[in-house]
């Protein structure tokens, strides 16, 4: 079975990662994956590339060129004849689904987000999430990757003929605790072996609130002023003078470490007592959070999207944009000790290791894909709901 992913870029994401994960560990005898981009280039793309029969980048620089690549795309649909469209994020789901309908192909949507504050993105972007609701029946089915994702797009108008549970899958052979490794980052960051470190891995992206980060570290370091915090993910560096005069308007030069994004993120956990997602909204099933628990830390984050299903009784979950309570939350952790972080972070590992493993949600996009590609669901209006 021919599957074509359509993507906005593989810039490194929650999204994209999915994607690449997906196509590592799909069964190559049943499944052939080709992935077309809408922007070119990203840090994904050689992680992608070798797991799918062809990539290819439409270029797109700029809104103007949407009809150019509409045409584009479905020239290329035309040539490849897909079993299955698969579109992932805003963009893709509008201009691969509307390819694929002038195709006359089945094709599926990918909600990877939740309630989304989208004034504070490009107009073009608000324009393409007040487009999609009105087109939201024309898929054979929307995965949302949150319950909570489900929730927020309903409320926009989303009516489709199915929704799919999916959620974020993870390796834990990849994201495991690993001892040596933690000495090791931690002699290349310049970190005390003894010390307390908070760590959140999240582009520079207005949800991700990392003014909410900096005042919780603020407060927490009035307390314990030899904790160290790092803050790694694209755009921080490119964002570094006003992230970096913030840091210091706050008083905690010295203290926070800004790190670009990175490929191995699996080690620089390791570097980490404790892990925490400040978003203040928009957030879906945070991959961070995933990947964290599978490294056993416990995880201190706010309560968007998914976070508090996902993290049950082996963290703490706090208000979004209350530095206090994130601040009290590292706290509570720093001084629990270190055999009390453990224990959370070993229930928090078996959390994921139980409910999260990569397999089972690759087998879930595999049935899915077969079900749709086989006619299963054609025509009828259903809910396929994993229990997950």
């Amino acid at each position: 079975m021919r599957i074509l992913h359509v993507i906005t870029g593989l810039q490194r994401g929650g999204a994209e990662a999915m994607l690449a994960k997906l196509l590592s560990r799909m069964d190559s005898t049943r499944f052939e994956n080709h992935v077309v981009t809408l922007l070119s280039g990203g840090s994904l793309w050689h992680e992608v590339e070798p797991h799918c029969g062809s990539l290819t980048s439409l270029g797109i620089s700029s809104p103007v060129q949407g009809p150019q690549a509409i045409f584009a795309l479905q020239r290329h649909m035309r040539a490849l004849r897909p079993d299955v469209v698969q579109t992932w994020l805003y963009h893709g789901d509008l201009v691969g689904g509307v390819c694929a309908r002038l195709c006359g192909l089945p094709f599926i949507w990918n909600i990877r987000c939740s309630d989304m504050d989208m004034r504070r993105y490009s107009l073009a972007s608000r324009t393409v999430l007040a487009i999609l609701p009105h087109l939201s029946r024309l898929p054979a089915a929307v995965i949302a990757n949150s319950r909570a994702g489900r929730v927020a797009h309903e409320a926009l108008g989303y009516r489709p003929k199915r929704w799919v549970l999916i959620p974020n899958g993870f390796d834990t052979n990849r994201f495991r605790p690993d001892p040596a490794a933690a000495a090791d980052i931690r002699r290349e960051l310049g970190l005390a072996p003894g010390a307390f470190v908070v760590g959140m891995a999240a582009r520079f992206d207005p949800k991700k609130d990392h003014e909410t980060f900096l005042r919780a570290a603020a407060l927490h370091a009035e307390r314990h002023p030899q904790t160290r915090f790092i803050l790694v993910g694209q755009g921080l560096k490119a964002e570094s003078s006003a992230l970096a005069d913030d840091v210091d308007a706050k008083g905690l030069q010295g203290r926070v470490l800004l790190l670009e994004e990175r490929a191995d993120i699996p080690r620089v956990l390791q570097a980490f007592n404790v892990a925490t997602l400040s978003s203040a909204f928009g957030e879906g099933f945070p991959n961070f959070i995933g990947e964290a628990m599978a490294c056993a830390l416990p995880c201190a984050a706010t309560d968007v999207g998914d976070s508090a299903a996902i993290i049950g009784e082996t963290g703490h979950v706090v208000p979004p944009a209350d530095p206090a309570a994130l601040a009290a939350a590292w706290t509570a952790l720093a001084d629990a000790g270190p055999s009390e972080r453990n224990s959370l972070g070993e229930a928090a590992r078996k959390r994921i290791v139980e409910h999260y493993s990569l397999p089972a949600v690759v087998r879930q996009y595999e049935g899915l894909y077969a079900a749709i590609g086989n006619g299963k669901y054609a025509d009828r209006r259903s809910e396929i709901s994993p229990a997950v």
